[in-house]
């Protein structure tokens, strides 16, 4: 029998999901049932809510499924300086005088695990009164994963002119170029060092006023819901257990088996990228030996599919998929572009394939 027969893929299950999200229960305008409603109308399967320094909503009992959508509940924990995107806890974290390493580790030891949340916050350049920077200030080798990508943080700190804040409260999608090159480069340089893991997150708070009951936003969730969704894939399909489920998730984005979908481009549900070697199957966010591999990347539909190896492109293919044999070592990631309004965009970015 040839290896290639031998060799028994994995079939994975994908989950659209929504992180970083903020609720009434810290500085969001939106209630739990209302961050239901919009990632149900999103279309997501998932919405993954991070109130800061406060794990109400699951002691409140919202955490599980409700119908199509499965909520999970994490905490932003939110010293001065950088904050944290932790998952998996039963308590918040006592944050008062730990550094971040100390953050880690107390995250760790009460068995979650996280994402430093917008980890090259600037600030917002038309007053810091709008906001201050929020960069977590040590990317050393205790951070095992990151939010690639905080879409309104990253946005909202490039404006320098009230105007361009009301243009994106228009029209959103127009302003969806990607994570700032900045933070490729950062991570794509950690990642040669070690796996780290990248999410896409909204930090969405529906900036806005309620009254009697309701909210009223320029920034509504379920518009904005649709615009970056991180793309968890699972080994099994989801149960309709939600403790179960959950653990199942938080383990995919955990390991880097997941990957940044702009659906407000196109969707991005259906990407896959995978490598194999004899009967050795290797999947988004794993590290391997080097050897004689090929890789595969498979979009939903024509892109430009661009394979980057420790931060460099190799290749790149008009199609709806790329193959690619790779005999050197190095941490290779693939993104797939559209080119929208005259111009190439980011549309899907894939957790690396580490093979050392």
């Amino acid at each position: 029998m040839s290896a290639a027969t031998a060799r028994r893929e994995p079939v994975l299950h994908a989950l659209s999901c929504v992180i970083h999200l903020h609720s009434t229960y810290s500085d969001g305008t939106a209630s739990v049932p209302e961050l239901i409603a919009a990632g149900r109308a999103a279309g997501r399967d998932v919405v993954l809510l991070t109130d800061h320094d406060t794990l109400g909503a699951k002691r409140d009992g919202w955490e599980g499924w409700h119908d199509s959508l499965l909520l999970g509940v994490g905490v932003e924990v939110s010293p001065r300086h950088g904050h944290y995107l932790a998952f998996g806890l039963d308590e918040e974290i006592d944050h008062r005088g730990l550094s971040e390493a100390e953050i880690l580790d107390a995250v760790a030891g009460a068995g979650g695990f996280g994402f430093v949340a917008h980890p090259w916050s600037i600030g917002s350049q038309m007053s810091p009164l709008l906001g201050r920077a929020h960069a977590w200030r040590g990317l050393d080798d205790t951070v095992a994963g990151i939010e690639l990508w905080s879409l309104t943080t990253d946005i909202a700190e490039r404006w320098r002119r009230p105007r361009e804040a009301v243009r994106y409260m228009r029209a959103p999608e127009r302003q969806l170029d990607g994570p700032p090159p900045h933070h490729l480069e950062q991570w794509d340089a950690l990642c040669r060092a070690r796996r780290v893991a990248a999410i896409g997150g909204l930090d969405a708070h529906q900036r806005g006023v309620r009254l009697r009951g309701r909210a009223f936003s320029p920034m509504p969730n379920a518009r904005y819901f649709k615009l970056l969704g991180t793309y968890a894939l699972l080994r099994e399909p989801p149960t309709g257990d939600g403790e179960a489920d959950l653990a199942a998730l938080y383990e995919a984005l955990r390991e880097g088996r997941c990957y940044l979908g702009v659906d407000g481009l196109a969707p991005a549900g259906g990407f896959d990228f995978r490598g194999t070697s004899g009967a050795a199957v290797a999947l988004m966010g794993e590290e391997h030996p080097a050897g004689s591999w090929t890789l595969r990347a498979t979009a939903p539909r024509e892109a430009q599919l661009v394979v980057i190896r420790d931060g460099e492109e190799i290749a790149d293919e008009r199609g709806a998929e790329l193959e690619l044999e790779a005999t050197e070592p190095g941490v290779y990631r693939v993104e797939a572009r559209l080119t929208v309004d005259g111009r190439e965009q980011r549309w899907i970015l894939s957790n690396p394939i580490y093979l050392r």
